[in-house]
């Protein structure tokens, strides 16, 4: 097997029609219109207008010009100009997919995964009601302590120091013992 064969087999084993069924899901109840009938997911996709349309749904005018025509540069350049407003909006960069993962279908898995990534970015904007796609991120907990708090904080030794309540390995025998002979 060649090792591009290799390469891709490893990354359509990544892919899962569960996750890609649920973002199509809800990209459509976002967009309001549902992916033509007998065309693949990817290739819904393929040209960046309906990822467009959903970041512009979301955070009005973020993509201002969307390309309809003008071929395959037009269509990386929509699908470009979606992964910036994406950072805009607030997904990290690393949960953005490359331009070629989706255009020339080299990781379709990474592009739903950015598209969950969207989703739970959602949660961070309050003028966004739902439908929501993937669990809510943590907010942050921020405690504050007082100084006689943080002093009893540390007279205490916790289990990860090590401490283990005086049990030792006293009788335990594991097997013979070592015998070491001395003058031969």
């Amino acid at each position: 097997m060649s090792l591009e064969r290799a390469v891709r087999a490893k990354i359509a084993g990544k892919r899962n029609p569960e996750m890609d069924k649920e973002a199509q899901e809800w990209v459509e109840s976002i967009i309001g219109e549902k992916f033509p009938a007998g065309q693949a997911y990817e290739d819904v996709l393929k040209d960046g207008q309906v990822l467009c349309k959903l970041i512009n749904i979301l955070s009005p005018n973020a993509v201002p010009k969307v390309n309809s025509s003008g071929g395959q540069f037009k269509f990386m350049e929509n699908i470009n100009n979606f992964q910036k407003a994406l950072k805009e909006y607030g997904v990290p960069d690393i949960d953005v997919f490359q331009t070629v993962d989706l255009y020339e279908k080299k990781d379709i898995a990474n592009v739903t995964n950015t598209i969950f990534a969207l989703g739970r970015a959602t949660y961070k904007h309050d003028n966004f009601k739902g439908p929501f796609l993937g669990p809510k991120p943590a907010d942050e907990c921020k405690r504050d302590f007082t100084e006689e708090q943080l002093k009893a904080g540390q007279t205490i030794v916790g289990l990860q120091a090590g401490s283990n309540k005086g049990a030792t390995q006293a009788g335990q025998n594991l097997g013979a013992g070592r015998k070491i002979l001395l003058g031969k």
